[in-house]
């Protein structure tokens, strides 16, 4: 499973956010994103999903989320805590 491709990178934080095994935490990411876990693989699939849901792509257009707020998205979306999303809303609140 490749990563910002398909769901690899969304897996791979799973398992080290929740100390997931690989198929637990393709399961909880399909869960979330209403997705099969085969479509996890799918570079199609996940393009088009990834771009919808604001994850961030592998070749960026402009305007599409990048950066720290394509993590924002990634950590609501899979109700994890991001440290580095943490310390960004940390730094614009004060």
């Amino acid at each position: 499973m490749g990563g910002i491709k398909t769901a690899g990178d969304l897996v791979l934080r799973m398992q080290l956010t929740k100390g997931m095994r690989i198929n637990e935490a393709k399961e909880y990411v399909a869960g979330k994103l209403g997705v099969s876990t085969f479509d996890l693989s799918d570079p199609l699939v996940m393009s088009e999903l990834r771009d919808e849901l604001g994850f961030g792509l592998q070749m960026p257009e402009v305007g599409t989320p990048m950066g720290v707020v394509a993590k924002m998205h990634i950590a609501n979306a899979l109700d994890i805590t991001i440290n580095s999303v943490e310390r960004f809303k940390e730094k614009m609140s004060t």
